[in-house]
């Protein structure tokens, strides 16, 4: 009687590769889900520690939004050029993370764990470098809606305050399924890219959601004012012409 060869045949080897492969077809996909869902997870935690920063700050400071700019503001200042004294003072307000950091005391709170920075600012369109990433670079990975501090508002001023985006995270392609916009990119690649982005969104009354990128330009869209007095009229947002594309 003839003995069986020790070891595997070659069919049986290929059964197993074959099987290893199906169930890292399977298990990959899955881990890669869980991994970007505790990284979302962990950056709508930061956000909303930053907005209990702002309702602490805001409680000394007659109910006002924090006089604070963010990186853009900070870095690309000409995004202010049709507002000259406010963009005069750009040089002499601190970054939000800096003012609002009595209130927190973790800088591990303004580190979004998937920041991968960008080169062109999605909302403004201009050039921003803040490789290899917005924390490492400026010390935050989120970034505000500074209007709120040109005009001073309070959280009584804000209309629609569910709808209206405070604070938010530097670039939709973080947490989004496209690259971040390249210097090269053409408009068009840059509005196909910004189709696939989500972003993490503090609103007005405090709540953090993540929001697909046609929602975020529509909580860019909602007027902060309740009435539109004659100074609020008048007011045009650096972003407005992102808003009506």
């Amino acid at each position: 009687m003839k003995k069986k060869p020790a070891g595997f045949t070659l069919i049986e080897l290929l059964v197993v590769i074959a099987i290893i492969a199906i169930l890292a077809a399977i298990i990959f996909p899955v881990f890669s889900r869980a991994k970007k869902s505790a990284n979302q997870s962990k950056c709508v935690s930061n956000l909303s520690q930053v907005g209990k920063a702002i309702g602490l700050y805001m409680t000394e400071y007659d109910d006002k939004w924090p006089f604070g700019v963010d990186p853009a503001d900070k870095f690309t200042p000409q995004i202010w050029s049709q507002f000259p004294e406010f963009q005069a003072l750009i040089p002499y307000i601190p970054l939000m993370h800096e003012l609002l950091d009595p209130y927190i005391r973790a800088p591990n709170v303004w580190e979004c764990p998937v920041d991968k920075g960008q080169e062109i600012d999605d909302v403004s369109f201009e050039v921003i470098n803040s490789m290899p990433r917005s924390f490492e670079r400026f010390g935050s990975s989120y970034y505000y809606r500074t209007e709120l501090t040109v005009r001073q508002y309070s959280s009584t001023n804000l209309g629609d305050i569910t709808n209206i985006n405070v604070y938010f995270d530097g670039s939709g392609a973080w947490h989004g399924d496209a690259d971040i916009l390249r210097e090269g990119d053409s408009f068009e690649e840059m509005f196909e890219k910004m189709a696939k982005y989500r972003y993490n969104v503090l609103f007005g009354d405090l709540h953090v959601k993540n929001i697909s990128n046609t929602q975020y330009r529509q909580a860019w869209s909602t007027p902060p004012a309740k009435a539109a007095s004659p100074r609020s009229r008048n007011f045009v947002s650096p972003v407005w012409w992102y808003t009506q594309a």
